[in-house]
């Protein structure tokens, strides 16, 4: 087997990660955009695992390359885990940016008692040419604040206030990529993609 894997989203945050938190291994990282594919597969399923397993499954078997797929999400204990699988499609306007989803929640939170304690979510899949399907998983608590801080990020990240009382966007890059739900969720994954590559 090749030492060749695609990144398939089209998220350039998420780009951004993975390409970080593999940049170490003897992997070619490649994207959907080098490989000129630009089917948008639709997440029906009722779980991470499901919608990032249809993904991955389908990419796979576009590319003929091992694909890596995630699906993630916020889930915020004071609004019943929403907006959970919705997060990327929470305020249900075509177009609408991160920006604005952010203002949606937390008027969604309005009313509701402080700490808005909340998780990150992620589930990996890897799905090779062959059939063969691997998932990991990863989570990362923390609370939603109404005031934004921090650039480093995407979607909820200026809101999402860990433990340690940065935001998720206040993080630099090494520390971001140790800690977040994606950044578990890939460390787990790790050995049994490289055994399956040959290269553990």
């Amino acid at each position: 087997m090749g030492t060749k894997i695609l990144i398939a989203s089209g998220n350039p945050g998420k780009i951004r990660e993975f390409r970080a938190l593999l940049r170490r291994l003897p992997l070619e990282l490649v994207t959907l955009n080098d490989l000129n594919i630009r089917a948008d597969i639709e997440e029906t399923g009722r779980t991470y695992k499901e919608n990032a397993a249809l993904k991955a499954r389908a990419y796979a078997k576009l590319s003929r390359l091992p694909a890596l797929c995630d699906d993630s999400g916020l889930e915020v204990a004071a609004l019943d885990g929403a907006p959970g699988l919705h997060s990327a499609r929470y305020l249900g306007r075509p177009g609408a940016s991160d920006a604005d989803r952010r203002k949606y929640l937390l008027t969604q939170l309005e009313g509701h008692p402080r700490p808005w304690k909340a998780q990150f979510c992620c589930v990996v899949a890897v799905v090779f040419p062959d059939g063969e399907e691997l998932f990991a998983e990863g989570y990362c608590p923390g609370e939603i604040i109404p005031v934004e801080r921090g650039s480093n990020g995407f979607g909820y990240d200026p809101i999402f206030q860990l433990p340690s009382g940065k935001t998720m966007a206040e993080l630099s890059d090494d520390i971001k990529n140790r800690v977040s739900h994606r950044a578990l969720a890939v460390r787990e994954a790790l050995p049994l993609l490289l055994s399956k590559m040959g290269l553990s």
